[in-house]
């Protein structure tokens, strides 16, 4: 079965002329319009009738009044950062990109005004689930703008609706290809993730705009994460676990250094020969130094006045 694929329009950038020089030159054509006419039926003998010249004057002035008044309707302004396309009777001739005061041909469809400014898109929270399942609330905020007026025309129906709809699945695909943040079912400590990966994640993005949003001609200045939770349903069970994760790493720490400062003492103590110890008594020194270390609260020393053996 032969298929047929539609090339993607490419915008003509175009020229129009000066609108001021042509609105000059219509005006002056409607003014001797209106003389010559008015001269002529001054100047008819209407004993005789009209010469074959007045009688060609008479119908040429409202022809060229009419022409005039049809060529007026060629002007047309635009501002700083709008476009026109001209089409003719369904043809695209190309799209003026310049400010100002133009004319063009009148029967152009001139009223084909676009927008070439940047538009912020903040896109609502969407609940979604990450990488390994988990239900969390994500949204973006997209900076885009038309580069192609003749893909954004021609090639998509709406491109605001078509701009709205590819940046939602965007964030949705970005959403379900990471973790939500490091945790147990992550592969690696590098391993990047929604809540951590800042640039990397906003760099992914913004990629992933650009491809779905070439079809329409728009071009994505910037694209990042303005939201990012669990969702209600998980988020304390979730909030704990984050919390209980904390405690872990930290007395990790702490164990990690209190372990090297038991070891630094014993073997400052050996070294200098300050007191010899032996297995019982090195067991003893490393639990009270461990307790002292890695307790919570402030330890409470206990003085011994016998000997570790009565």
């Amino acid at each position: 079965m032969n298929t047929q694929t539609s090339s993607p329009s490419r915008e003509i950038e175009t020229i129009a002329m000066n609108g001021f020089a042509m609105l000059g030159l219509n005006l002056l054509m409607l003014a001797g319009c209106i003389a010559v006419f008015i001269g002529t039926l001054m100047h008819m003998d209407h004993a005789y009738g009209p010469t074959d010249l007045q009688i060609a004057l008479l119908i040429a002035s409202p022809v060229v009044f009419a022409i005039s008044v049809v060529m007026m309707g060629g002007c047309f302004t635009l501002q700083p950062n709008e476009a026109r396309l001209l089409i003719l009777f369904g043809a695209y001739k190309g799209t003026v990109r310049r400010s100002g005061f133009f004319w063009a041909n009148p029967f152009y469809t001139k009223f084909t005004k676009m927008s070439l400014r940047a538009y912020n898109l903040n896109s609502e929270k969407l609940k979604v689930n990450d990488k390994h399942g988990n239900p969390i609330e994500i949204a973006a905020v997209v900076v885009w703008r038309v580069a192609d007026t003749a893909q954004a025309k021609f090639d998509v129906a709406d491109y605001n609706r078509y701009v709205n709809i590819q940046s939602e699945s965007a964030v949705r695909h970005l959403a379900s290809s990471y973790a939500y943040d490091l945790g147990e079912t992550t592969d690696s400590k590098d391993e990047i993730t929604l809540r951590g990966g800042g640039e990397a994640i906003s760099a992914a993005l913004l990629k992933e705009l650009e491809e779905r949003l070439s079809k329409a001609g728009v071009v994505v200045d910037e694209a990042r994460i303005s939201h990012l939770a669990y969702a209600p349903e998980i988020a304390e069970a979730m909030l704990r676990r984050q919390q209980a994760q904390a405690v872990v790493a930290a007395r990790q720490i702490i164990v990690h250094n209190a372990v090297s400062m038991v070891e630094m003492a014993l073997g400052e103590l050996s070294s200098r020969k300050v007191v010899e110890l032996d297995g019982e008594r090195r067991a003893a020194m490393v639990s009270n130094l461990l307790v002292v270390l890695c307790s919570e609260t402030n330890a409470t020393p206990v003085i011994n006045t016998g000997t570790l053996y009565n």
